[in-house]
């Protein structure tokens, strides 16, 4: 794998998780006394790369049956519809 394409990867991945449930939640267990913060950053970065590897493994599985520009046009729908939803949810102020 080529420099250009990591940082690519790289990039994208960092930016989708900036602010997200999971960095929301990992600041809610770091801030708990009772926690360690190298005990939450461990777990959460297991729980990351647990969840990667699955995200890859499903990933390169589907690719051998599913054309991979198919599979990016219902990413992209995905995330159309989950963005109109926060969206409609906080216009009605739920």
């Amino acid at each position: 794998m080529d420099l250009k394409t990591t940082a690519a990867i790289f990039g994208t991945v960092f930016l989708a998780e900036l602010g997200d449930k999971t960095q929301l939640a990992t600041v809610l267990f770091a801030s708990n006394k009772q926690n360690t913060a190298l005990a939450v950053f461990f777990a959460a970065a297991a729980a990351l790369v647990a969840s990667t590897a699955i995200a890859v493994v499903a990933g390169s599985a589907l690719s051998n049956y599913v054309n991979t520009r198919h599979l990016s046009i219902v990413a992209g729908i995905g995330f159309i519809v989950i963005g109109a939803w926060t969206l409609w949810g906080a216009l009605r102020g739920s």
